[in-house]
């Protein structure tokens, strides 16, 4: 057996036009049973999202992000879903739907440390380099 706690996470995407399913990814949502750890993070780049989508609402993705974060901490505020626990939350946040703000596929893999694991991913899977930016 692997070494290390089961995870799962999905990237979060931001679909500024439902019906032609591009996206861009803002964002990573992890759940790690052993840990105790539901956590997503996430980074707005309004030029980038702009550039993609000019008329999209940055005010509504910003609010769907906060209410994302507010249902992993489980904010008493944040509703009768922030109340259930960890895995149907994530379970709920990452079910399919047709929104602004979208999940890719579950997937998994094994980690130490849950925290470090989703840094790991934002890094990988939301953050680009200059040079990624760049048309060639």
């Amino acid at each position: 057996m692997p070494e290390g706690n089961l995870f799962e996470y999905a990237v979060i995407r931001t679909v500024p036009r439902v019906e032609r399913e591009e996206f861009l990814n803002v964002g990573v949502v992890l759940y790690c049973r052993n840990q105790k750890f539901l956590r997503a993070r996430f980074e707005v780049n309004e030029n980038r999202i702009k550039a993609f989508s000019p008329h999209i609402n940055m005010p509504q993705v910003k609010e769907y992000l906060r209410a994302f974060e507010q249902i992993c901490e489980g904010a008493q505020d944040a509703g009768p879903i922030a109340a259930l626990p960890l895995a149907e939350r994530f379970r709920w946040l990452t079910a399919p739907r047709s929104t602004i703000l979208q999940t890719s596929t579950v997937h998994s893999g094994f980690c130490k440390d849950a925290e470090e694991k989703l840094n790991m991913l934002f890094q990988l899977l939301v953050l680009i380099s200059e040079t990624d930016d760049k048309v060639v």
